[in-house]
């Protein structure tokens, strides 16, 4: 059986790219998707394009609400599908990507939440640069974060049953880092499982985008979500961080050992990472753990 995927869209005056981004997901021509568009209020043309394809649109609505998170809630309260996710009104799947999604949680009952190799695409929608993943929570819990580099949130589907348990909800705690709280609150459940198939992309739309003017704020409330979420790792845990942190300070001293000695031990400390890879000789993705 196909499995349902959900995705909700929220948007607040996007008129300039929410056609693009519809068009990547319908365009998928995935058998079973439950697509929600939720709209802030727009004042542009963005209701005009929702309409233009609202005979696909599993449901859409255009009212006043308190931010995207709040827009968010809206939607997954009426998503029904096994698989979730959400995709900004200004970014993009890449093609069948739904698919590779669908292959992957079907056949690896394992994964409960998943992260596609992350890409950026600039106002033109042209791919212009992706980067390795960051995806140990380990990591996150020693702010390597500041560097940048955070869990693509285009990219990234959970299941339903993780989703229940995780209490089912965005926070609206914080005004920009809503989608890290909720990483942070999966990691607490399940591992994270990361796969080089190109799932979504980002755009960088410039110094007037909303992420870029507040990343400052946004840094500020994920180091928030740190320290509360610090206060909850097992004794191990915290050791293990101890662990890690110690290694990194010795390869910075020691950067000629690094490849024969402090990578090697890194990788051993890093037991959550989990790579789900393509068999090319068998056509289908495997878990491939370290």
């Amino acid at each position: 059986m196909i499995p349902k995927i959900s995705i909700v869209t929220p948007t607040y005056n996007q008129g300039a790219f929410i056609e693009e981004c519809i068009i990547s997901v319908l365009e998928q021509d995935y058998p079973n998707l439950e697509y929600i568009i939720i709209d802030g209020g727009s004042t542009d043309n963005t209701l005009g394009i929702i309409k233009k394809y609202q005979s696909r649109i599993k449901y859409w609505i255009s009212e006043k609400d308190t931010g995207m998170y709040d827009a968010l809630n809206k939607g997954f309260k009426l998503a029904t599908g096994d698989i979730l996710g959400w995709l900004n009104s200004d970014d993009i799947l890449h093609r069948k990507s739904l698919f590779t999604v669908a292959e992957i949680f079907s056949t690896l009952p394992e994964v409960q939440w998943m992260q596609g190799y992350p890409t950026l695409i600039d106002k033109e929608g042209r791919i212009v640069s992706h980067q390795h993943p960051r995806f140990n929570k380990y990591d996150f819990f020693l702010k390597e974060y500041h560097d940048g580099t955070f869990i693509q949130q285009e990219s990234t589907y959970w299941t339903r049953a993780l989703w229940e348990k995780a209490g089912s909800y965005v926070s609206t705690n914080y005004k920009y880092a809503g989608d890290f709280e909720l990483w942070m609150r999966f990691f607490t459940i399940e591992k994270l499982y990361t796969t080089p198939a190109m799932i979504g992309a980002f755009r960088y739309r410039g110094e007037e985008q909303l992420s870029n003017r507040y990343f400052s704020e946004y840094m500020k409330e994920c180091d928030l979500i740190i320290d509360e979420y610090s206060k909850l790792l097992k004794p191990e845990e915290l050791s293990e961080i101890k662990k890690i942190k110690h290694l990194k300070s010795m390869r910075q001293r020691f950067p000629f050992l690094a490849k024969v000695y402090f990578n090697r031990a890194l990788a051993d400390c890093k037991i959550n990472e989990r790579h789900i890879v393509f068999d090319i000789k068998r056509n289908n993705f495997k878990l491939n753990s370290n």
